[in-house]
């Protein structure tokens, strides 16, 4: 097959950034949290998820760094529900591609799976909260603000959701997950993380913005009161640092790498305008997203460490692709979630030549 010609498009975006990054957090943090909920040898828990963040282990050290000049002990939680296969030694590992170790934030990481149900909701959810984070004097909040790629609401990927489904762990994410058949998966987020922030163990949070670059775009400190009505107006500049596709249609879209580190859908859906709960190809699943019609997939990141979540939005893989999938992590991140579309295999090409090849020659003629 003759390919058509190919021209590259370049495209620009808002680019704020933050000059020095540890300046900021520790500003952030004096700003929103009390003397009193960092007293002397308090322990106190900060959580790092599973996505690729830019900056996050200058940023977890900064937040490490700030709670030892209040005399407090911090340490690290991975908080990432199932992801890592749901193993305390997998969820430390992802932390270890990111530089979130021991040696490089100057924190013991406490990667334990073991939880304790905190009670349950007026909407009937059940609340688990990881036992390392109840033993702990505290607990703060840390990550990424962005939409989420299920659903859509005031408050959606960021700090409640890191409290909720973070640290559940596989208890927590397992119990929210479920809900998407009743009140919903972003209800349930925010039932359970209410519940836990009233308990009083949370002593505030650090959302981080990121752009269309992704660089830090900004770095927010939340107080407990008003948690999340802060953490809704930060979403509305989320949405308008996020980076979208030049075209609103196509007929291929080729993506060079699928990533657990990237999105936890493996993609961004509100990028690519499809959602692992069901989509019809050249149709976006809401307005004013792109319609694709083929999406061929080349690689998967190292550090998704073959967690190939996401490739069942996609219709084409590469071998390559194929070859790096561990079916076992896969699967139970697809099944935790209650999305095992998300897990269906696509068809199989041997590169990525015969890869643009397969959706070009399946997509409309024009």
């Amino acid at each position: 097959m003759k390919l058509p010609r190919f021209f590259p498009v370049r495209q620009s975006f808002p680019r704020p950034r933050v000059d020095d990054i540890t300046d900021r957090v520790q500003a952030e943090l004096e700003r929103v949290i009390p003397v009193e909920r960092t007293p002397q040898g308090a322990q106190i828990g900060i959580t790092v998820g599973s996505r690729g963040i830019a900056n996050i282990a200058e940023i977890t050290r900064a937040a490490v760094d700030f709670f030892r000049s209040r005399g407090a002990e911090p340490f690290i939680i991975p908080s990432m529900g199932s992801h890592g296969g749901a193993t305390a030694e997998g969820q430390a590992h992802l932390l270890a591609h990111y530089g979130v170790t021991e040696e490089g934030v100057g924190a013991p990481v406490r990667a334990a799976m073991e939880t304790e149900q905190q009670g349950t909701t007026a909407e009937g959810v059940e609340v688990y909260l990881a036992k390392t984070a109840v033993e702990a004097d505290g607990v703060l909040l840390l990550n990424r603000v962005k939409p989420h790629t299920d659903y859509k609401g005031p408050i959606e990927s960021g700090l409640a959701k890191i409290c909720a489904i973070g640290l559940g762990k596989l208890d927590g994410a397992t119990e929210y997950h479920s809900r998407v058949f009743d009140i919903g998966l972003g209800d349930a987020i925010r039932s359970a993380a209410g519940l836990i922030v009233s308990g009083g163990k949370i002593v505030g949070g650090l959302a981080i913005l990121e752009n269309a670059y992704h660089d830090t775009a900004d770095l927010i400190g939340v107080s407990v009161d008003g948690f999340f009505e802060q953490e809704a107006e930060i979403l509305k500049t989320a949405f308008s640092l996020m980076g979208r596709l030049p075209l609103m249609e196509f007929d291929v879209l080729y993506c060079r790498r699928l990533g657990k580190n990237i999105s936890g859908a493996g993609m961004d859906t509100n990028i690519i305008g499809r959602r692992v709960y069901g989509y019809t190809p050249g149709t976006p699943w809401m307005e004013g997203m792109p319609a694709i019609t083929r999406i061929c997939l080349s690689d998967i990141s190292d550090e998704s460490d073959g967690n190939a979540v996401g490739m069942g939005l996609a219709e084409y893989i590469t071998r390559r692709f194929r070859d790096k999938i561990d079916h076992a992590v896969t699967n139970l991140n697809c099944m935790t979630a209650n999305s095992p579309a998300g897990g269906r295999m696509p068809i199989v090409v041997e590169d990525d030549r015969e890869l643009l090849e397969a959706g070009i020659r399946t997509s409309p003629r024009r």
